[in-house]
């Protein structure tokens, strides 16, 4: 019997964009170091709130970054700045209340244009 490997069970997924195409200066690297420090302080590393977190070289958006989606929700950002991302951290992951304001991608609908 194949043996599969085991994983801690966290509530939410986390994937910043890293790679230049929809920002410059690599900001989305400055962008996912700083998310494990704001998940360290507000202790969702481990247990049953953990939030896991991944980079990725594209999330297919190519303007408007850093973009940060978070799932299962399904909730995309735009322009994540160091302030807008602990703004991410304490209130969608750990308070449960979607910043709104920088949301541009919804579980699938996409924000109008006002």
């Amino acid at each position: 019997m194949k043996q599969f490997p085991k994983m801690e069970q966290y509530a939410q997924h986390v994937l910043v964009c890293t790679d230049n195409f929809c920002h410059e200066n690599r900001v989305g690297r400055a962008i996912y170091a700083r998310l494990a420090s704001l998940l360290q302080r507000e202790g969702l590393l481990f247990g049953d709130t953990r939030a896991n977190r991944s980079e990725a070289p594209c999330l297919g958006v190519c303007t408007g970054g850093p973009i940060v989606a978070v799932y299962p929700e399904g909730i995309w950002y735009a322009g994540v700045t160091p302030e807008l991302l602990e703004h991410i951290v304490v209130d969608h992951l750990k308070e449960g209340r979607v910043v709104e304001e920088a949301i541009f991608r919804n579980n699938g609908r996409v924000r109008s244009e006002e």
